[in-house]
């Protein structure tokens, strides 16, 4: 029987930290598994899918921030058979290199009980840093919502910060990007291998019409758009990526981003458009202007 959640316990979890090393090679395959290639007449989507001059993707770090399924140690206390992906931010604080070892450094930054029957939220946040260098390349802050596990107490505190609120006026830009039907078999090789997103029958058995495309797959369709539209493909201008997890997309799926830019802080929204369905909301970024 799992235990719930003990507050302290959870708080000071400890998972080893997680040493990735990666080759252009993966640096190219993540590039295409989030869309990049489609036109492979674009020298600007080349950069990220072929050797010369390779640029990596500011959304492959969230590859890197992996540490293993923490929410099934014993000592989380959380039923992991009810956790999703409710929210997902990157800081990046300098360009990710082609090549390297990584060290990913993973805490529980906040536990937030939403109460009994209404579930809990846990944020953690995840430093990932040139083994070599020491040099910190990217911080990811992911915020997991734990259905099943709300009412376990824990001291007070103050309520989290809303959401990112989107701007009233129309976008100022748009930018659609298609996805594949072999989208989600495709991102999975990147490592996250849930049978939610390749199995028909164990996506059925949680309600699904068919696999559902991985959150950060997605995030990553709307990391593309920003930086198409707003940073002409250059990662050294995009400084920041948060999102919202609104809905299921669905390989295949359009991917309409709906752009705001004020200054140097972008707001978006994802949009699956032959279905009309929101998937990634309240997103944020921050840019370097040109």
């Amino acid at each position: 029987m799992a235990m719930a959640i003990d507050y302290d316990r959870l708080m000071g979890l400890r998972i080893p930290e997680a040493a990735h090393s990666y080759t252009p090679r993966d640096v190219m395959f993540y590039a295409l598994s989030v869309g990049l290639g489609a036109d492979p007449l674009s020298r600007e989507q080349l950069a990220f899918v072929t050797e010369k001059d390779l640029r990596v993707l500011p959304t492959f770090a969230s590859v890197l921030s992996h540490v293993g399924l923490w929410t099934h140690h014993p000592d989380a206390g959380i039923d992991a058979s009810h956790v999703l992906h409710g929210g997902h931010a990157l800081t990046l604080h300098r360009p990710l290199p082609v090549e390297a070892t990584v060290i990913a450094r993973w805490r529980v930054a906040d536990i937030v009980d939403k109460g009994e029957g209404r579930g809990a939220l846990v944020l953690t946040e995840t430093d990932i840093s040139d083994k070599h260098s020491g040099e910190t390349l990217a911080t990811v802050t992911e915020v997991v919502m734990c259905r099943a596990d709300g009412g376990f107490g824990g001291p007070p505190r103050p309520p989290l910060p809303p959401p990112h609120r989107l701007p009233e006026r129309a976008p100022d830009h748009v930018c659609d990007l298609p996805s594949l039907p072999q989208t989600a078999l495709l991102y999975r090789l990147n490592g996250d291998y849930n049978p939610l997103h390749c199995d028909p029958d164990y996506a059925a058995a949680a309600g699904f019409p068919g696999p559902v495309l991985h959150g950060l797959a997605t995030y990553g369709f709307a990391g593309h758009a920003v930086l198409r539209t707003l940073c002409d493909h250059d990662p050294a201008r995009l400084r920041a990526l948060s999102c919202r997890f609104v809905a299921p997309a669905y390989p295949g799926d359009t991917f309409r981003t709906e752009i705001w830019l004020d200054g140097d802080v972008v707001s978006y929204r994802t949009r699956a458009l032959e279905r009309d369905v929101i998937v990634l909301s309240n997103g944020r970024g921050e840019i370097v202007p040109a």
